[in-house]
């Protein structure tokens, strides 16, 4: 109850509060819908919010997996070669600051409107950075009696990689996954604002806006958050479960 009982106590008291400020204060829905009319829409909505999470779970979960994936093979690369490391690192470095608003229109104009392949490169990229660097740092942080043992023993510079600088590195490689699987939400759902397919939360939100239907715009948004806090707890699942094996 330590755990989850403040953060539950915490929302309940700023959801009251949220809902005294738009009926007290009489907060027009366009500004601020109040709680019970985002709950409504939400509820009417339910079946389209679903299939709209769906679609954008799935980019968003094909994105993760190829930019983790890359990123790990990548960070292996680069401990072992210098040369790849001295030309990934900042190809990496730059490839995070560039804005997912630059990359999804550009994307988007280069291939098919009628497919998710441009939205899932862009969350590939978005989720590439932060696993890169965490597990190459992870990857280095290897005790010098293991180094020593394993050099004792003639292992290879791949095998020494597999053996102990993968299984050492599990915690940092879950480190920037904590911090790609959100980010991978939101970068699915903000390249859904640049056109292509109309399936998914970012447009939904932007058609509801568009027509003045605000508290059914704010209760995708419930949706996104709902995916988004989704992904950020398989993410906490499989570091638990991992940990345990590894103990």
């Amino acid at each position: 109850m330590k755990v989850w009982l403040p953060p539950v106590v915490f929302g309940v008291v700023l959801l009251g509060l949220w809902q005294l400020l738009t009926v007290v204060a009489g907060v027009p829905s366009f500004l601020l819908p109040s709680p019970s009319a985002i709950a409504e829409q939400f509820a009417r909505n339910a079946g389209n919010i679903g299939s709209a999470s769906v679609a954008t779970g799935t980019n968003a979960l094909v994105g993760l997996i190829a930019g983790s994936v890359l990123g790990l093979l990548a960070a292996m690369t680069a401990v072992r070669l210098r040369i790849v490391d001295e030309l990934l690192t900042p190809l990496a470095a730059g490839a995070a600051a560039v804005p997912i608003v630059a990359l999804a229109p550009v994307f988007n104009s280069m291939f098919s409107s009628t497919t998710d392949l441009s939205r899932r490169l862009v969350v590939t990229i978005v989720v590439f950075f932060p696993v890169f660097v965490s597990a190459a740092k992870g990857l280095r942080q290897v005790s010098p009696v293991h180094q020593d043992l394993m050099t004792s023993y003639a292992v290879g510079g791949w095998q020494f990689t597999r053996i102990v600088r993968l299984p050492s590195a599990v915690p940092h490689i879950f480190t920037g996954l904590r911090v790609a699987a959100p980010n991978a939400v939101i970068a699915a759902i903000i390249c859904e604002y640049f056109g292509g397919l109309q399936n998914g939360l970012g447009s939904r939100i932007t058609s509801a806006a568009s027509n003045t239907a605000y508290p059914r715009a704010w209760a995708y948004v419930v949706g996104a958050i709902a995916v988004g806090l989704l992904f950020f707890l398989v993410v906490l699942l499989l570091e638990k479960l991992v940990s345990r094996r590894r103990t």
